[in-house]
């Protein structure tokens, strides 16, 4: 009868698991990719072209300067143009690199166009490179901008976002780099150069010339601009949104979702950087290391759609009659691969740029991982290799201590007859039944717990290593053996059509589809878990005995949808 209720108890504890995983998981990943569809939905229907509003105030030391580039959500009533009716709407320099492909619009000087040529929608090599950076007018905006402002009351004219620059080549290469010049007409000559490297850095020097008779007073600033809410992955482990570090205020994330219209986060800081990041792709502009900024996230709704910035507003400069002003400034758009993004860190002594990537927590424990992930991938020539390695090499360094647990369970183990004996002496006692065990662990010197700690202390190394595996672009399509071109992604394949054989997709099955695509791996993990179970002492309660006999089966079918 005892052992039937232990084995209810596990069913039900089982039920639980599978259902809180669906509940805190399954239905919010659903209702987050039902919401972007409804965005989508909403976009197509409004048909809304991405134009400029009034500029809004920026806080801080500079008087009431206001950025004039598109504050989060400025959009306006319009016909929508596909990507490439956008860009060839506005005259265009080329960009040309070798991980880059895009250009810089003349009308606003905005860097408003990137692909990134390393890197595929898909594993099929012929797929479309990934579009970062797309501009006002098409189905998903985002742009970086960079210019001066004046404070409020000021009469003279600046280049604004209709501003048609002039420009001194027909490309920007890293060995070319691209001059606008823009002359007001009212005595100030303004010169944009950008310039680029081998990856994904643009350096960006603004300046200013006054030819006229009186002082002025400008303020640099720079912005990234995301309009429409896009697709993320979902994952609590894994920040997408709005990001940076900014002075005091150390690393900032923000998500999508909250922030909130009319309401911007705002910090002061000297250097530091912010932007908007995905999963494996940012935007992120960089002032000047030693200038003090006020920076901001903000966000607002205009018909219906959902716009997001992250700008910063420099400290005024005065330019004498004759005199010239200059900015200098960093625009980061790119993959975020570690060594590139470690390298930048290091040469231009960008605060804490390496937090770019969502290390997490574990930052101390993840990036040494990555490091010796990455150092045995260079010698293997394999991820799926090198991941087998260092699981080993973490399973031997923790070996002392799992020997101390399974030493610990053997201890319990062998209690378990006078264990038993206690309960039957005392069946209606439960106060004397515990006394009598707490003695018998005395006695014996067996610590209960002693065997949950080292499997404890485990934890963080282990959560640490798949938060490498998730976050990490190195393993982006990273193939490993057989049917397993991209380890970043599930394994395609499932039991429950045969492994393809039968022309059914058991992930279209509503709410319970992700717990049916098993594949071989998470069938193969499941069976390496059960023979790890069985390979343990056994415990010496009943009910645990049932817990760890069902584990194996729960977490194939839970964790069958995460990265092979």
């Amino acid at each position: 009868m005892t052992d039937q209720k232990n084995m209810f108890i596990a069913i039900g504890l089982s039920l639980a698991i599978l259902i809180g995983w669906q509940y805190f998981y399954g239905i919010p990943m659903a209702e987050k990719q039902r919401q972007a569809a409804e965005q989508q939905r909403i976009i197509q229907q409004a048909e809304q072209a991405q134009q400029q509003a009034p500029a809004q105030p920026q806080p801080g030391d500079a008087a009431g300067a206001a950025i004039p580039g598109t504050p989060a959500g400025a959009t306006a009533a319009g016909r929508a143009m596909t990507r490439e009716a956008a860009l060839a709407a506005t005259p265009r320099i080329a960009i040309d690199t070798p991980r880059l492909k895009g250009s810089i619009a003349l009308k606003g000087g905005r860097v408003d166009d990137l692909s990134l040529l390393d890197y595929h929608e898909t594993v099929d090599p012929q797929s479309p490179h990934i579009v970062l950076l797309a501009p006002a007018g098409s189905p998903h905006p985002f742009y970086a901008e960079f210019g001066w402002t004046t404070a409020p009351g000021a009469t003279m004219k600046v280049p604004g976002p209709d501003t048609v620059w002039t420009a001194s080549t027909g490309a920007l290469t890293p060995k070319a780099p691209l001059v606008l010049t823009y002359d007001n007409g009212e005595g100030l000559l303004f010169k944009r150069t950008y310039t680029v490297d081998e990856n994904y850095m643009f350096a960006v020097k603004d300046e200013v010339e006054n030819k006229g008779s009186a002082p002025v007073t400008l303020y640099p600033y720079a912005l990234v601009t995301r309009q429409g809410l896009p697709k993320t992955e979902g994952f609590y482990i894994l920040h997408e949104g709005m990001i940076g570090v900014l002075g005091d205020s150390g690393l900032q994330e923000t998500t999508y979702s909250k922030l909130e219209d009319g309401q911007p986060h705002l910090f002061k800081a000297t250097g530091g950087w912010l932007g908007i990041t995905d999963k494996y792709w940012a935007a992120t502009v960089i002032p000047d290391q030693k200038s003090q900024v006020d920076a901001r996230f903000s966000s607002t709704t205009t018909n219906n759609v959902r716009s997001f910035q992250a700008d910063y507003l420099g400290s005024g400069k005065t330019v004498a009659p004759g005199g010239t002003a200059a900015s200098d400034s960093q625009l980061f758009a790119g993959a975020k691969v570690v060594a590139v993004v470690d390298g930048y860190q290091k040469q231009y002594g960008i605060d804490r740029f390496d937090l770019l990537i969502d290390w997490g927590w574990f930052y101390f424990i993840t990036k040494p991982l990555f490091i010796v992930i990455d150092w045995i991938y260079h010698l293997v020539g394999n991820f799926g290799v090198a991941i087998l390695i260092v699981t080993v090499l973490l399973k031997l360094v923790f070996f002392p201590l799992a020997n101390k647990s399974y030493a610990s369970m053997a201890k319990m183990k062998a209690l378990q007859p006078e264990m038993m004996a206690i309960r039957e002496r005392f069946k209606d006692d439960r106060t004397k039944q515990q006394q009598a065990t707490m003695e018998l662990y005395k006695k014996e010197k067996v610590n209960p717990v002693a065997g949950c700690l080292p499997i404890l202390v485990q934890i963080p190394v282990f959560f640490a290593l798949y938060k490498v595996l998730f976050v990490t672009i190195e393993m982006r399509h990273a193939p490993f053996f057989g049917w397993i071109h991209d380890l970043s992604a599930p394994d395609p394949t499932t039991i429950f059509n045969l492994f393809g054989l039968i022309p059914w997709n058991p992930g279209s099955v509503p709410v319970i589809g992700a717990y049916l695509m098993l594949g071989a791996w998470p069938i193969i993990m499941g069976f390496t878990m059960w023979v790890q179970m069985k390979l343990n002492p056994t415990p010496p309660d009943p009910t645990q005995q049932m817990i760890f006999n069902w584990m194996p089966i729960i977490f194939t079918f839970m964790l069958a949808h995460f990265a092979a």
